[in-house]
């Protein structure tokens, strides 16, 4: 099972571009726009159990929407 796989995005809220789901050092996850470059909020986990549930609590963020524009005004 590749978790990568298994979580379903939308196009970016701000720009309609694809958003890609990343991993920071093994501690949390996010979601990022390659185009505008907003993203949402750092999910950190702990353990390996956290894990998917931290990638899919990303993706849900994004999904609604919820994201931070490094553009003011967007």
């Amino acid at each position: 099972m590749d978790l990568f796989m298994d979580i379903n995005l939308q196009d970016c809220p701000v720009c309609g571009h694809p958003g890609l789901l990343e991993e920071e050092n093994g501690w949390c996850f996010y979601v990022m726009c390659m185009d505008c470059g907003c993203q949402t909020a750092e999910i950190a986990y702990k353990t390996r159990e956290e894990r998917k549930a931290a990638a899919q609590s990303a993706a849900d963020l994004w999904n609604m929407g919820k994201v931070v524009s490094p553009t003011p005004g967007s």
